[in-house]
């Protein structure tokens, strides 16, 4: 089949603005968008930039916005967008070139609900032990591949960087219901903070944009269920 293929370009050492650029190309309905966009880089415009590593849906690294919708370009097949494809990267961050944004804004989030494994005990001799039941507490958010696309599919996240996002509290519920760690306290005195869940207004456009199908806005509303009666349980 062939395949429109409309991309974003922006170079801000030459352009003044932001462009499009389309391209046609021969595809296989179960080629992935991304190896159309290695097609043009490969053989019609090797300017064109993007992030990709593992090309298998778990790094993360190529999330962007696909027919307006946010996901992994390896694991979006043409046939499921059919002959006409807008290819634009994800909203709320720095276009630093064409489909690449600054992910600072939003690694300094994760970075600040604490995302490491708290405990003050003495070390065991060979490992902490858990029940299959605390561990299916929090199972579902230990998924998270920190590819973006929940966070920047998010009003409040476009409003404003500062928002925690629900990746950063995705990471903050997969520790805080973590029955071996003991930083709760602090994770949800965070979480309480201006710019914490109650910046969520449950719209679930981050549920339906994970890639890994993690259920985030009930994590979220997990969360803000153990802020308001202080329980964990």
């Amino acid at each position: 089949m062939q395949v429109t293929l409309k991309v974003f370009r922006y170079n801000p050492e030459k352009d003044k603005k932001p462009r499009y650029e389309t391209y046609k190309l021969e595809a296989e309905p179960t080629d992935r968008v991304l190896d159309l966009l290695e097609k043009v880089k490969g053989y019609e415009d090797g300017t064109l930039s993007f992030r990709r590593s593992c090309a298998h849906g778990v790094c993360g690294s190529d999330a962007m916005r696909i027919n307006g919708s946010n996901k992994l370009a390896c694991k979006a097949l043409v046939h499921d967008f059919g002959s006409k494809i807008t290819v634009e990267p994800i909203l709320g961050l720095r276009v630093i070139k064409d489909l690449i944004v600054d992910m600072k804004p939003f690694f300094d989030n994760f970075r600040k609900v604490l995302p490491y494994f708290i405990n003050d005990d003495p070390a065991p001799e060979k490992e902490r032990y858990q029940s299959r039941e605390d561990r299916e507490r929090f199972d579902d958010t230990t998924k998270c591949i920190l590819c973006a696309a929940c966070t920047t599919s998010c009003p409040s996240f476009w409003a404003s960087d500062e928002y925690l996002g629900p990746a950063a509290i995705v990471n903050a519920h997969r520790f805080i219901f973590d029955s071996r760690d003991q930083g709760a306290a602090e994770r949800l005195k965070i979480m309480n903070e201006v710019m914490g869940v109650s910046r969520c207004h449950t719209v679930f456009n981050c549920t339906l944009a994970c890639p890994r199908e993690i259920q985030i806005t009930k994590a979220i509303g997990e969360v803000k269920k153990a802020l308001m009666t202080g329980s964990l349980e």
